[in-house]
Order: C-alpha cells, then structure tokens, then sequence
C-alpha cells in the first residue's frame, strides 16, 4: 500500500512548488538476491510529472544494500503476471 505526503517542496525539474511524497516499495537485484526495501520516499510533481530520489535516499539505499543481511528478514513473496 503506498502512502503519500503533502510537501511544499519545490520540484527539481519545474520549480513548482506543491510536490508530494510517496512511500513505495522498490525492489533491486533478482533471483537469490532480490532485496525489496519498502517505504522507499519518492518525490513525486503532479505539475510536470516527474518522480525522483533525493541523494539523501540514494545514499541510504546503498547503505541498506551494503548491510542487507543486517536489515533484511525473510518473507514468502508472492509473484503475479499482469495480464
């Protein structure tokens, strides 16, 4: 379930203000060592349309790649085919 928060940041791409920010799941790597990290926040312009990462965020996900057996627990995954 994804959550979203109001901001009145300012978009990197359009300068706007009024960006929100939504917490997703992103997943990296596949098979074996597939690692899903969840709440991932994604800055997200309703004016232009574009999401991105702050280097803040960029810089955390490496952490928790790096230190994954640390932060990761093991879950079943189920897996759909969007038809």
């Amino acid at each position: 379930m994804e959550k979203i928060q109001n901001s009145s940041l300012i978009c990197d791409f359009c300068g706007k203000e009024g960006t929100k920010i939504r917490y997703v799941p992103r997943s990296y790597g596949k098979g074996e060592n597939l690692l899903v990290i969840e709440d991932v926040p994604i800055i997200s312009c309703s004016h232009c349309g574009e999401s991105y990462l702050t280097a803040e965020t960029l810089h955390e996900i490496e952490r928790i790649k790096l230190h994954r057996l640390s932060f990761a627990k093991s879950r079943p995954v189920p897996v759909a085919v969007f038809a």
